[in-house]
């Protein structure tokens, strides 16, 4: 039900989107509503971790086993929706890329599915990252407390080679070091320490123009603009995506 509740404001999220509309607002008034309440409404890049995808995906085996494929197929569509969460979010980074990463740096904030913890099951940074990767990306990756290790690992299970890795990823010590010289910076994980940073910094560091892509709706969107960060995030239209509106 947690992971049905993430994915049901994601689906809201695209659809805020393409009409202008701001998701927070919309799981604000969502939430309002007593018999629904307010948690885990959080439009995000996706859900993570070791037990949403792992519990629904048994939940769907046990359903067809029981030959009701109909039920079986309201549950996958949680895991559908979450996948789909994931690749729209860097097909929109692309397309403020001017439809191609190739050659292009871009600096990964967070690799953990969720802040406070090294935990990278499931998280939402190995699809992103790989996805990079394989557009040709140079992808820079920070995180205070997943280690260079884990991350390759986890790419190689994704399906990259150690060359491919030691070609277009690194890992850094901090925040700054890896948007240095990037094209664009992307929040995975809600990190605190995302919050505090010296945005001022690090669009000086960058090229430009510079993109600033909040996949966690951490950040403070009109200061962005204001530094010079063209600014993309998750449900809102808060850049010059409002010249493509879909209606």
């Amino acid at each position: 039900m947690l992971a049905q509740r993430i994915s049901s404001v994601n689906a809201l999220s695209a659809l805020c989107e393409a009409t202008g509309a701001d998701v927070d607002e919309v799981a604000f008034a969502v939430g309002t509503d007593t018999r629904i309440g307010a948690k885990f409404l959080k439009a995000s890049v996706g859900f993570g971790g070791s037990c949403f995808q792992k519990d629904i995906l048994n939940l769907v085996y046990l359903c067809e086993s029981l030959h009701l494929p109909e039920v079986a197929n309201y549950w996958r569509q949680v895991i559908i929706m979450n996948d789909y969460q994931k690749r729209r979010f860097v097909g929109r980074l692309l397309q403020s890329l001017f439809n191609t990463v190739s050659g292009k740096r871009i600096a990964v904030f967070g690799f953990a599915f969720k802040k406070d913890t090294g935990d990278t099951r499931e998280t939402p940074a190995i699809d992103v990252c790989s996805a990079l990767l394989h557009e040709g990306a140079e992808v820079a990756v920070y995180d205070p407390k997943v280690s260079t290790k884990q991350m390759i690992y986890d790419l190689t299970q994704a399906g990259h080679s150690s060359e491919s890795i030691a070609e277009g990823f690194s890992a850094h010590e901090d925040a700054y070091s890896a948007a240095a010289g990037a094209d664009a910076v992307v929040i995975i994980t809600e990190w605190d320490e995302f919050t505090q940073l010296d945005y001022n910094r690090i669009y000086a560091s960058m090229r430009k123009p510079a993109v600033l892509f909040d996949g966690r709706l951490v950040l403070n969107h009109a200061t962005l603009r204001d530094i010079g960060f063209k600014v993309l995030a998750i449900g809102k239209v808060v850049s010059t995506d409002a010249e493509n509106l879909v209606f």
